[in-house]
Formats: structure tokens, sequence, C-alpha cells
């Protein structure tokens, strides 16, 4: 099924979807592949293509996978920078917070039932490389993850990019057979139907305490 969005609608309404994802429904390796085709097309670095993508539907690593996640949620909910902590004037946005502190707190519950999860790789491991170089690494991938969890949207299935299980990426490593000192993890995308495709622009701060014109202080 292709939903009837066009390119803007589709921009402004792909929510990482948690607690909506339905994990009982099967996703077809078909609409999968379509996904992961399109992902193929995103931009990359000097056209190097460096990164690969371990589709997982095995229910037994799926499991592995949850558990290193929500090893990762406990390593998480330790620091100071905890997004439960974060404390907003405006109510609305506090609430909002928790909110999505309780999406993330369900997914972590239930990923294992998540009937896809999708581990993007960089066939390298950037660590200690320059700021230039981490841009570089991390810039080629990631618009390929975002153009899976689009195409994705506009298949009727949801998804969010995570990384709390790259807290235990070596355990995570073995789990699927891949070469950690040659191949590095960058995050986590569980993939299923979603519960209605009814989703709307989420609230934003307003543009002008977003853009910078012509420096940081335009």
């Amino acid at each position: 099924m292709r939903l009837a969005l066009d390119p803007d609608e589709l921009l402004t309404t792909t929510r990482s979807v948690r607690r909506r994802l339905d994990v009982e429904r099967p996703v077809e390796r078909e609409v999968l592949e379509e996904c992961l085709a399109i992902a193929q097309q995103a931009p990359t670095g000097g056209n190097a293509q460096a990164w690969a993508f371990v589709v997982v539907t095995d229910a037994d690593k799926r499991a592995a996978l949850a558990d290193l996640y929500r090893r990762g949620w406990d390593a998480y909910r330790s620091r100071p920078s905890w997004s439960a902590s974060r404390r907003y004037d405006d109510p609305a946005r506090q609430r909002l917070q928790r909110r999505i502190t309780g999406s993330a707190k369900h997914l972590a519950d239930t990923l294992q039932d998540v009937p896809v999860h999708v581990v993007p790789c960089m066939r390298f491991r950037p660590e200690g490389a320059p700021s230039v170089a981490l841009a570089s690494h991390y810039g080629s991938i990631y618009p390929a993850v975002w153009s899976l969890i689009l195409a994705a949207r506009a298949r009727g299935l949801g998804a969010t990019i995570t990384t709390l299980h790259l807290f235990h990426e070596r355990e995570a490593a073995e789990v699927l057979g891949i070469p950690y000192d040659e191949v590095a993890q960058a995050g986590l995308v569980p993939i299923a139907y979603s519960k209605g495709t009814d989703f709307r622009p989420a609230p934003r701060e307003p543009l002008e305490r977003f853009v910078h014109w012509e420096g940081w202080d335009g």
C-alpha cells in the first residue's frame, strides 16, 4: 500500500513511531526490499557507498538486541542528559517531553516484539577521527537511514532511529556476526506497520529561534 502523500506532507508527518508499531502484523520482505532500495539512492561522501544494512527478523536475535537495548536504556537513564530530567517553563512542552519519555520506555519494554530491526553499518570504524571526518562518515550513512524511514512511512510502516544498544555494540556485533574491528554500527531502526497513518507535523520552536542568518548572531 502506498499512501497518497505529497513530498512536503511526507517530510513533515514522518514521526518517530514507538507506541503505534503494530507488533502483531508481519512486514513483507518485498516491502522491506523496496524501502532498502530507495535508501541505497541516498548520497554518500565521495560516492563511497561504504555502508550496509543488517536486517533482523529472527525472533531470538531480536530478543538479544532488545536485551542489549534495555541495558543501554538503563545506562542512559542514569545520565544527567536523560530526557526525563529536562524541565521547560512551557507546560505544553513539558507534557510533550513526558509523552516522549513514556513512548521511549514503551519501545524499550517491547522492542523484542517489533518484527523488523534494521542495523545500519559503516564498513570501517571511525574511532578517533577528527570532526571533519566524523561529519563526513555519519553524514553519509544517516541520509540513507532517513530515506529508509521516509520510504517506510510512504508504505504505511512506522519506524524510529535508536542508538542505545550501542552502549553494548561489541555484544550486538557478536549476536549478528558483524566484524566489530572492521564495521561500526550507527544505530538500530525498529520497523513495523503503524497503527493508523494519521500522523501530523510536530510542535517546533518558532523559525526565528531556529535559523541564524549570515552568522550565529544573525
